[in-house]
């Protein structure tokens, strides 16, 4: 076993993850949805990021743009939090589906990123 491959696997499927526990819930519910949950989901994004720069193939460009993606959203959904909190009046509850709906298209990048990993590993076994 690669333990080298074991690690970028395990960043790209825990990004996945903690991004999806964020995601589920009522759109509209606040508490449904934790701020540290995220946090930890933009920080693992960003890693996993770090993981994907080394790879030259074309599977690598796609795993890094769709990483890319999904940090650029994860990313603007904290900032639309931070503003909805601490940027004039609080209207977090009005502004939280929007934050859900970024967190889903980073989850949407996630996916493909899993998907694309799994099919490239696929084609490696033949």
């Amino acid at each position: 076993m690669n333990l080298e491959k074991i690690a970028f696997g395990f960043f790209i499927v825990l990004a996945l993850t903690l991004n999806f526990g964020f995601f589920i819930g009522d759109m509209a519910d606040v508490k449904h949805h934790n701020v540290y949950e995220l946090a930890m989901a933009i920080v693992v994004n960003l890693f996993a990021t770090i993981l994907k720069f080394g790879d030259r193939t074309q599977v690598g460009a796609l795993l890094l743009a769709t990483s890319l993606v999904a940090n650029l959203q994860l990313i603007v959904a904290a900032m639309v939090w931070y503003s909805a909190t601490h940027v004039g009046s609080n209207n977090l509850v009005e502004l939280m589906p929007s934050i859900v709906s970024l967190a889903g298209g980073a989850m949407l990048a996630n996916v493909i990123s899993v998907l694309l990993i799994v099919i490239d590993t696929a084609m490696l076994r033949r």
